[in-house]
């Protein structure tokens, strides 16, 4: 019983920094993150600009912390566009978009 108790406690924790997908979706129309990834965030308007459908929340949420670092900080990334996106969200934006993206169905390739 114990070991049933401490799971469900480990598992309501995870879900508690998870963020919420709705807000996410919400949040990611305010900030127009569309107008550079794609309305499915798939398809990019630039081919070297990033597919953020189906991708793993926990990269995206440590490529917009990185961008807020900026490319100067360790451990940041350097990219003017991405950075001024990037700075005015909050901890729960981050979270909140990071688990509207993964949540979408992607295109990225993961075997040949």
């Amino acid at each position: 019983m114990k070991k049933i108790v401490a799971l469900l406690a480990l598992a309501l924790s995870v879900n508690a920094f998870a963020g919420n997908v709705e807000a996410g979706k919400a949040a990611a129309q305010k900030y127009n993150c569309a107008s550079c990834h794609g309305a499915d965030y798939n398809t990019p308007i630039d081919p070297s600009y990033p597919k953020l459908a189906g991708q793993h929340a926990d990269y995206l949420k440590h490529s917009l912390k990185a961008y807020q670092r900026g490319g100067n900080a360790a451990n940041g990334r350097g990219n003017a566009i991405m950075a001024g996106m990037a700075k005015p969200l909050s901890a729960k934006d981050i979270d909140d978009i990071s688990a509207y993206l993964a949540s979408l169905p992607g295109s990225l390739v993961v075997r040949k």
